[in-house]
């Protein structure tokens, strides 16, 4: 049986506690459902944005709305990536990796919102194929990731955490989506 259903909320002891501030976030009982319905109101959000409103930051030395999406695009590739490795049995130890180090070295201002928009879609797209493929037993699987143990269905809900923990973010800090286009 594959994931095309659901995947249910992790246990606790599948993930490490500070993921949990992300995994809490998601209301739904199915990170896939979540996963599809949510990047559409994510989308909503970013898409009336002009050049100038997303190099905005809302404080001096914090992110600009481009460099959230980079970073939320690199986060869910390296999230799915782990994913993979955890659901395909392979007991390597993953690395961690440094958002702070990721986002200057992408150079997300310098690219047009619209292609950073269109490198998450696609990117969301590759991660709801890959979940939706993952029976039960790859699901449950648990490996290494950052030193820490870690099932792939636990990243499901991260990774759908994470973009509701942005959102929240992109809304209350850099007031989008409150009439400021």
């Amino acid at each position: 049986m594959t994931a095309t259903l659901a995947i249910a909320r992790p246990d606790a002891d599948e993930y490490f506690e500070y993921y949990d501030k992300y995994i809490t976030l998601v209301r739904e009982e199915d990170a896939l459902s979540s996963l599809r319905d949510q990047f559409e109101d994510t989308l909503v959000l970013l898409r009336p944005l002009d050049e100038t409103r997303s190099r905005h930051r809302y404080a001096p030395g914090k992110w600009s709305v481009k460099e959230v999406v980079g970073h939320l695009t690199d986060s869910e590739r390296i999230f799915a990536y782990r994913a993979l490795r955890i659901a395909r049995a392979d007991t390597t130890p993953i690395e961690g990796f440094d958002e702070n180090t990721y986002v200057p070295a992408g150079r997300f201002d310098d690219r047009p919102l619209a292609d950073l928009i269109e490198d998450y879609e696609r990117v969301r797209d590759a991660t709801l194929s890959l979940f939706t493929g993952l029976d039960e037993d790859a699901l449950v699987r648990r490996g290494t990731a950052n030193g820490k143990t870690i099932s792939a269905r636990a990243i499901a809900w991260i990774i759908a955490g994470h973009e509701l923990h942005h959102r929240g973010i992109l809304i209350e800090r850099y007031g989008i989506g409150k009439g400021t286009p």
